[in-house]
């Protein structure tokens, strides 16, 4: 069974981490489990050279697990030195997350999923609600703005991250 997945999208610097980490909270309280997965536009490491776990990746494991008795983290190489990979899609991914009542899906706008588009008029950038109709509802700072004005989708009010979690709950049914 697929996990109920939502994207959160929009311009960096739009404020996407940010209304993410005020809303798992509230979902929590509200009694739902919540896991979030960020897509990564480049390269990225979450290890670092001279420790053990990077050298067991540099030596060419293909998974490398650290574990401790407040988490754990499982490193998957796709790709070795030299070789070019496409990034995994977003179904992949979830497929390997525990079960939880929903995933919010930060950054995947070119995904095939219902998103909330985080929308900040003051950086001059395009409405993608107006080309994506998978775009269920946009959450913006300045909700009078003329751009909002042309989309068919809800307008949030960004600085009220319950106003955008109560949609979120109902949009996944309660």
């Amino acid at each position: 069974m697929a996990l109920p997945c939502l994207g959160i999208c929009g311009w960096s610097g739009a404020g996407k981490t940010t209304l993410i980490t005020a809303m798992v909270p509230i979902l929590r309280q509200a009694g739902l489990s919540v896991s979030v997965i960020k897509h990564a536009h480049h390269g990225f490491d979450i290890d670092r050279a001279g420790k053990d776990s990077y050298r067991h990746r540099a030596a060419g494991a293909t998974e490398v697990m650290l574990a401790s008795s407040e988490r754990w983290a499982l490193l998957h190489e796709l790709a070795t030195a030299g070789e070019s990979r496409d990034e995994p899609n977003l179904p992949e991914l979830l497929a390997r997350m525990t079960a939880v009542d929903l995933v919010l899906a930060e950054g995947f706008r070119n995904q095939q999923i219902d998103k909330i588009e985080v929308f900040r008029p003051s950086l001059n950038k395009e409405l993608w609600a107006l080309q994506d109709n998978r775009v269920i509802a946009v959450a913006s700072d300045d909700r009078d703005a003329g751009v909002l004005q042309q989309t068919a989708s809800p307008i949030l009010d960004l600085n009220r991250p319950e106003q955008v979690a109560e949609f979120v709950q109902n949009w996944r049914g309660g």
